[in-house]
């Protein structure tokens, strides 16, 4: 396993120049503000994350990471093997009238997987045994949720955010905007596994931000491993749900892809892959320049760690200003990266001040490594339900489409759904973000048919007329 990432004044990986994170104070209060807005439009609840006061526990930007969620020297040879688990109060629940908190019981998780590498990796999550009884045909499923973009310091964490829907460190926001679906799959009486995927929480190592391998093998696992949680009511033969956006469209979509091999065990229904980043070459361009071009140093900072002879890539290619951004990005949260790397333009971190696509271009091994990345080369097993917002400049519609069209070539069963919403502004995320939203209902319910057992309809016949 990698060496153990530390505090904020030491680093830790196999790119030891990535990691520590320069002092963001003077930005504390516009983050404080701009927190409290985004909590109050989700309906989420203020707590402080807490420290466990143990002298094991990793600090990143001022917020304490349990104890628990740093991974023993030895793991299990099993993928979706529990390594261990604790109860995880939810940050927002009521009592029920039987006694039980709604809307369920939740289970802090850490999991084996194997990454990229072919290596073991601890991976961390939560389980939540709903409330509620299931409301569709058969016995209770489950569904598997991968998180969109959350960041990559180890306080971004989903799990942590469904205990703190709202963390604030030292210069640093984490809201859980996912946790809105995860309640209203509850709220239908589906179980649900949320993976943290690999790096994000456990503190052994970066988080491999769109890595599919990692990601798709994290979210199979997390299926894998809520079977063993203490009361959880699901077995092998339950049906399995995927549901995912943006970076999580992509960990459902490679999940799907790589079920048939990698997890046959896990007893697939459906998948939901929203705004899916299938091409990262095309996802780059689109970040770059935009509010969120701070992610452009999460993808290098996990591809150099998967692979460590990227790293002379990267040193060769990028000036001190790049280096600075790639180690400061690496224990960011997305509302960080937005305030402090928004509209970025690449061309200011290179060393030659040539865009990072232009680098791409020039070098055959980062292109290379793109090209494995990219999603649509494998039949995705089940049905699948891809959206896309045809107005969406983050995760370039037309890339997304393009994977629904290449997986319908592979005689996959896909309905293609393409968001029509007003262009609502350019690079600054609400062509993204407003499909997440209006598309949701239709989502749920979608995953929710496939998981009671009826059939999808699949709709590759029209992808020609498709926007």
């Amino acid at each position: 396993m990698s060496p153990r990432k530390t505090t904020r004044s030491s680093s830790t990986t196999s790119t030891p120049h990535l990691l520590e994170p320069r002092r963001r104070g003077r930005r504390t209060g516009r983050l404080l503000a701009a927190s409290v807005a985004a909590a109050a439009c989700l309906g989420a609840v203020a707590v402080p994350a807490s420290a466990t006061g143990s002298s094991e526990s990793v600090v990143s930007r001022g917020v304490t990471i349990p104890a628990f969620y740093d991974p023993p020297a030895q793991l299990p040879t099993a993928d979706g093997t529990l390594v261990r688990a604790e109860p995880l109060p939810l940050g927002v629940s009521l009592p029920g009238l039987d006694g039980r908190r709604m809307p369920g019981t939740a289970t802090r998780l850490m999991y084996k997987s194997t990454d990229a590498g072919g290596g073991p990796v601890a991976v961390t999550g939560a389980y939540i045994e709903p409330s509620a009884a299931w409301k569709g045909g058969g016995s209770r499923p489950l569904v598997a949720l991968a998180t969109g973009t959350m960041g990559q310091g180890d306080q971004c964490a989903p799990s942590l955010s469904l205990q703190h829907p709202l963390t604030i460190g030292e210069g640093t926001v984490s809201i859980g905007y996912d946790n809105i679906a995860v309640y209203r799959f509850l709220a239908a009486g589906a179980a649900v596994v949320v993976t943290d995927y690999a790096g994000l929480g456990a503190t052994d190592r970066l988080h491999t931000y769109v890595d599919r391998v990692d990601e798709g093998h994290a979210l199979l696992d997390a299926a894998r491993a809520a079977r063993s949680v203490d009361g959880a009511s699901i077995t092998s033969a339950s049906k399995v749900g995927l549901y995912g956006y943006s970076q999580g469209g992509g960990a459902s979509a490679s999940a799907a892809e790589l079920q048939s091999t990698y997890a046959p065990d896990v007893n697939l229904a459906g998948t939901y892959a929203g705004a899916p980043p299938a091409d990262l070459t095309e996802v780059m361009k689109g970040i770059d320049g935009s509010a969120l071009a701070g992610a452009l140093g999460w993808s290098i900072n996990g591809f150099a760690q998967s692979d460590p002879s990227l790293k002379a890539i990267v040193d060769a290619n990028t000036n001190d200003v790049g280096k600075a951004a790639l180690k400061d990005t690496s224990t960011m949260c997305v509302g960080d990266a937005i305030l402090g790397y928004g509209f970025a333009d690449s061309k200011k971190w290179t060393a030659n001040g040539k865009s990072l696509a232009d680098v791409i271009a020039a070098e055959p091994k980062l292109q290379a490594m793109l090209a494995q990345q990219r999603l649509g080369n494998l039949k995705p097993t089940a049905p699948v339900r891809l959206a896309t917002g045809v107005q969406d400049d983050i995760v370039p519609h037309k890339q997304a489409k393009q994977l629904a069209v290449d997986w319908c070539r592979k005689g996959g069963d896909v309905t293609y759904e393409a968001v029509r919403l007003p262009d609502l502004g350019d690079k600054i995320m609400t062509n993204h973000l407003a499909p997440l939203l209006t598309d949701q209902g239709s989502a749920i319910s979608w995953l929710t048919d496939r998981l009671s057992g009826k059939k999808a309809v699949s709709n590759c016949w029209s992808m020609p007329i498709q926007p």
